[in-house]
């Protein structure tokens, strides 16, 4: 049983560049299809991107693909956001999930789900 805790989420200023981490313990989840969700105040849990179970291929909400990279690190059972030019409308509770299954972007199909960490950013 794979247990996901996210962090990284602050305060910053619109243009800067944040890190997110997402640490699996109680079990490794390198058969895993890992992925990052957010939602901003007042809307919908939005899909934001995934990596698959064998670190070959990568998906991103279209409008996010040019500023976000998604990485995952097996030895330290970690997955990482990397959020460049960051905008006041990225604010929201960014999630990491996991599922068994391939990519998906539909928050129904993930199994297992972090408590979220909070980025804000301001202008």
């Amino acid at each position: 049983q794979v247990r996901l805790v996210e962090s990284g989420g602050r305060l910053i200023q619109s243009g800067d560049s944040l890190r997110l981490s997402c640490e699996a313990s109680g079990h490794s989840f390198n058969t895993f299809t890992l992925g990052w969700f957010r939602q901003a105040p007042g809307k919908e849990r939005s899909f934001v991107a995934s990596i698959n179970r064998d670190n070959t291929n990568t998906h991103y909400a279209d409008s996010l693909k040019t500023r976000f990279t998604i990485s995952r690190d097996y030895a330290k059972n970690m997955m990482y956001l990397r959020m460049d030019r960051l905008r006041q409308e990225d604010t929201g509770v960014y999630y990491c999930d996991a599922r068994n299954g391939g990519h998906s972007d539909y928050a129904g199909e993930y199994d297992l789900w972090g408590q979220g960490t909070q980025v804000t950013v301001s202008s």
